[in-house]
C-alpha cells in the first residue's frame, strides 16, 4: 500500500476489490493477491476509524460544545 494512501483512497480501493471478485473473473493467483490487498487495506481503513474515534473522545471532554456518546461494542 501506498504510504499517501488516505482513508478515502482504501476504502474506494476495497470497494473496487470486491466489484472484481464479485464478478468472479479472477484466477485463483489473482484472488490471493486481492484478499492479501484487501486485508492489508481493511486494516488500515479501521486503524484510522479508530484513530478519528479517540480523536473524537479526546475533544468531547476537553469541550463541553457537544457530547460523543460511545456505544458499548457487544462481545461474541
Amino acid at each position: 500500500m501506498n504510504q499517501t494512501t488516505n482513508f478515502e483512497q482504501a476504502f474506494a480501493r476495497l470497494e473496487e476489490i470486491a466489484a472484481i471478485l464479485e464478478g468472479g473473473q479472477a484466477s485463483l493467483d489473482e484472488t490471493m493477491q486481492y484478499f492479501e490487498e484487501a486485508n492489508e487495506l481493511f486494516q488500515f481503513c479501521a486503524a484510522k476509524l479508530n484513530q478519528a474515534e479517540e480523536k473524537l473522545y479526546v475533544i468531547s471532554k476537553k469541550q463541553d460544545a457537544f457530547q460523543l456518546e460511545i456505544e458499548e461494542k457487544e462481545q461474541a
